[in-house]
């Protein structure tokens, strides 16, 4: 499979059900990197093998949730090369106080989405 921007359904469902094992644990994580001003952008790479991308938060297993789950911010992916257009990612990026940005890492997919957290 092509690494297609628009993510299959039943992919982002597996992600979805994962993502809600942890989402409490990110949104505060999420609300620390911003206030303690490291970026006002975290990103949060998940990935089911270990990568070398920001600082491992949430391993495998650990909430019963089947990826591990990292914590960074768009400074660490730019000085990476994994952006190239601050701008325009900034542009895009969503409220993290609703939305959770994961950069995901996977044979079949490696791009950012924005997940909803879910409401309480």
């Amino acid at each position: 499979m092509q690494n297609d921007p628009t993510l299959n359904p039943k992919y982002l469902g597996k992600i979805s059900s994962d993502f809600v094992k942890v989402s409490e644990q990110i949104k505060e994580a999420s609300y620390q990197i911003r206030k303690q001003d490291f970026s006002k952008y975290p990103i949060f790479p998940v990935s089911q093998v270990s990568i070398p991308i920001g600082q491992l938060l949430y391993e495998k297993g650990q909430f019963e949730n089947q990826w591990n789950y990292y914590a960074s911010f768009m400074e660490e992916f730019k000085q990476r090369g994994l952006i190239a257009e601050e701008d325009k990612f900034i542009e895009s990026y969503k409220d993290p106080d609703e939305f959770c940005c994961l950069f995901i890492v996977d044979k079949e997919f490696t791009n950012f989405i924005y997940i909803p957290f879910p409401i309480d």
